[in-house]
């Protein structure tokens, strides 16, 4: 397709007069028959591509997406864009509904499905007898991170991928290292894909890390920043628990709108937390990493991590929310010393040791049924004729591997010298030179004002009532 004709499709069909980075490169390989692997910044429109590409190639285009939430943001969306021949296949519907799709594939142009759903049969027979035009692999770094020991049937997409006869195929991520483009290109069997690589550098995102000494100087510190910073806010914890209690205690001792986001809510819940935010609605959401993925909110003016993130490429994820209309924003990771062992102990929750692996195998032998996530896990391994001896090296593999990003990340949190650097080290790319709109060297203050964040005069100021104040620090500190 000439240029001239996709720049006035983009206009006509889609309102914009330019294709943002990256865009034309990845749709132009897809139109030319070649696979391609897009690592793009969070909100440069990675869903125009496939949509784009989606309404000029005659079949179905298959979106596997790693988060049910995810996937009704994105049917809402094609929905509010006038485009109607789109369905989500989750697990939350149910046998009826999920029929009725499988039944009438040729009348959909987009459909959004996760590796479990997939690879069931009955889905996997009806997609075999589709015409697909694209398969998109949407946040593909999942295949490297999930994969081995969270969601294993992302291990499978390889072979699902050759079961629907070898269809094009897109790999979309806003990051990605060496290392996890690697992985995704073994996993998806699909080596001589075309790579698209953009920097993930976000320079109208100031990187600040406060170092606090304690749990109760970290919530002062968190209170103090939603109050000081423009909203909205994103803070971002690996508890659930923490995530109710830090949002309650926010609504009680400030004005603030607030609201809790984890994956313990119901599916509606969720939604309507998520509506509220989209809106403008809320000031601040206390959110899990359950939040984020396809959030395409522009003005998210901070991002707050009261826990650490599993490692720099989750961080880089995560704080990407913010800024997405060019203005400054400001990503701050609170640490208190010691919070580390947070990281290590949910990553020991993945872990498996020799013992429990080859019990487990004797468990599978004895066709028992999985009776915990960990057992669900290996369950994958076992029925893909993976010996004791494998799967006890994969999973100390990735276990050394974790190690080695949370020593990544402890190295960004202390460094003297430039934050930015380090992250930019980290996805190999060469750094910018510091600014003073860069990043917070250590012993820096916040320079809200020079940055434009400060909050307005008419922002809601912290409540004053004493016994609101007394109860909710009390409530947190025996929690």
């Amino acid at each position: 397709m000439q240029r001239e004709a996709l720049y006035q499709l983009l206009k006509n069909k889609y309102g914009f007069d330019e294709f943002r980075p990256g865009q034309y490169q990845v749709i132009s390989d897809l139109l030319a028959g070649q696979d391609v692997l897009a690592v793009l910044p969070t909100g440069t429109g990675k869903s125009l591509i496939y949509q784009l590409v989606g309404s000029l190639v005659p079949g179905l285009v298959i979106v596997v997406s790693p988060l049910i939430s995810l996937m009704q943001d994105q049917v809402a969306r094609l929905n509010y864009q006038g485009e109607k021949q789109v369905a989500a296949l989750t697990s939350q519907l149910d046998y009826g509904s999920r029929q009725s799709i499988l039944t009438h594939l040729t009348q959909l142009k987009f459909l959004f499905i996760s590796p479990e759903m997939l690879k069931q049969p009955p889905v996997l027979t009806a997609l075999k007898a589709t015409t697909i035009s694209l398969l998109v692999i949407d946040e593909a770094h999942c295949i490297s991170t999930w994969g081995p020991d969270f969601r294993p049937d992302y291990l499978s997409l390889g072979a699902l991928k050759q079961a629907l006869g070898e269809p094009l195929t897109l790999m979309l991520t806003a990051t990605a290292t060496d290392k996890v483009r690697q992985d995704i290109l073994t996993q998806l069997q699909v080596p001589a894909a075309q790579q698209v690589i953009y920097s993930v550098n976000r320079p109208n995102i100031y990187l600040a890390v406060e170092q606090v000494a304690s749990e109760a100087d970290k919530r002062t510190r968190l209170q103090q920043l939603v109050l000081a910073v423009q909203r909205p806010s994103i803070v971002y914890f690996s508890s659930k628990r923490q995530t109710d209690l830090i949002a309650e205690w926010l609504r009680t001792t400030t004005n603030l709108r607030v609201a809790a986001y984890h994956a313990g809510l119901s599916a509606e819940d969720r939604f309507k937390i998520q509506q509220q935010f989209m809106a403008g609605d809320l000031d601040v959401i206390c959110a899990t990493s359950a939040f984020g993925m396809g959030i395409n909110k522009a003005d998210i003016r901070q991002v707050i991590h009261y826990h650490l993130p599993n490692n720099l490429a989750d961080y880089v994820q995560e704080i990407g929310r913010a800024g997405r209309d060019g203005e400054p924003a400001l990503a701050v990771l609170l640490y208190a010393p010691g919070d580390e062992q947070l990281v290590r102990n949910l990553n020991d929750l993945t872990m498996a040791s020799p013992i429990e692996i080859r019990r487990d195998q004797q468990r599978f032998q004895q066709e028992q049924a999985p009776g915990t996530d960990l057992s669900a896990v290996l369950q994958y391994y076992w029925t893909h004729g993976y010996s004791v001896e494998q799967v006890t090296a994969q999973f100390e593999k990735r276990q050394r591997a974790k190690e080695t990003e949370l020593a990544q990340l402890l190295t960004y949190i202390q460094t003297k010298t430039c934050r930015r650097a380090v992250l930019m080290t980290y996805f190999n790319e060469a750094a910018p030179a510091h600014t003073p709109h860069c990043c917070q060297l250590a012993g820096e203050p916040l320079p809200l004002d020079k940055l434009g964040l400060t909050a307005s005069a008419k922002t809601p100021q912290a409540a004053t009532t004493p016994w609101q104040q007394i109860l909710a620090q009390l409530f947190l500190q025996n929690s």
